[in-house]
């Protein structure tokens, strides 16, 4: 992502342009907006509420852009762009600036991370692997504190785990499987293999079926099965004499039917005459498309 595209613009009034051209200058020009006293804050959130002073909102997203850096470069561990997680955390101080009230007496930035790290965090759950690692809550919570409490690298034993489970009040269980998870890693479902051996590692689209796709072969098979049916049909149809070929066409190939009754009438015999000509007919067309 362009560091220009950092700071968010979902709100065209509210888009804050640092023209920059790299990462590095984009903190730089962060870091040199003077930060705001209390009363200045106070005034420009008063302003923004009070009279939907948009310059006022300006001033305050841009004076704490600093503060979103801070808190991105802590998820540099889950192996995604810094300028991505900044733009989400962006997004985050804008919604906790339209939501901030001056007169519950506490400073913006204390307000502010809650905003910014909810932003962040669905971020990271959804751009860290393909598969979701995270889903319950209690898992959520894992995700984001597990490798902090460990205390060496590699697998957690024993100890480790009922201390984690205890201090994040998850059961073991929870934190065993969360831990096969981040331990886990994406394949790449076409990945290109150089080796010709046959026991040589193959990507999964070498050897997991498509249930999506119809395999051409399979279409092919099914579309002349269909039409050497519908040939024997109409063949086994037209070998029969008229009143039977009449009767069945009426009775099962039009989308009005005709009664046992209403033939009954036409032909001048009974309803049940009717079905046993119907009944016949069928069995010599069966027994001409099984032959």
């Amino acid at each position: 992502m362009n560091s220009t595209a950092l700071v968010p613009k979902q709100n065209t009034e509210l888009a804050l342009p640092l023209p920059v051209g790299s990462l590095d200058q984009y903190i730089q020009r962060a870091y040199g907006v003077p930060a705001l006293s209390a009363e200045e804050e106070y005034e420009l959130a008063v302003r923004f509420h009070k009279e939907n002073d948009l310059d006022a909102a300006r001033k305050l997203v841009m004076a704490h852009l600093r503060f979103v850096i801070h808190i991105a470069r802590g998820y540099n561990g889950y192996g995604l762009a810094l300028n991505d997680i900044i733009q989400e955390g962006n997004i985050g101080l804008m919604k906790a600036v339209k939501r901030f009230d001056p007169l519950i007496g506490v400073r913006l930035v204390s307000f502010a991370v809650h905003w910014i790290r909810a932003e962040i965090h669905e971020f990271v759950l959804r751009n860290w692997r393909i598969v979701k690692v995270a889903t319950t809550k209690a898992q959520r919570k894992l995700f984001f504190n597990l490798r902090s409490k460990k205390k060496r690298l590699g697998w957690l034993n024993q100890e480790e785990v009922n201390t984690v489970a205890k201090d994040l009040g998850v059961k073991p269980e929870t934190v065993l499987e969360m831990e096969r998870r981040l331990s886990a890693y994406d394949t790449a479902f076409d990945a290109p293999s150089d080796d010709d051996e046959e026991d040589a590692w193959k990507a999964p689209a070498a050897y997991l079926q498509d249930f999506q796709t119809p395999d051409p072969a399979q279409v092919l098979e099914n579309d002349d099965w269909k039409d050497r049916q519908q040939s024997r049909l109409t063949a086994a149809l037209e070998a029969l004499d008229e009143r039977s070929k009449d009767i069945l066409r009426r009775r099962w190939l039009t989308e009005e039917r005709a009664t046992l009754h209403d033939l009954a009438g036409e032909y001048g015999v009974s309803a049940e005459r009717i079905r046993q000509i119907e009944a016949a007919a069928m069995k010599k067309m069966q027994a001409s498309i099984a032959s």
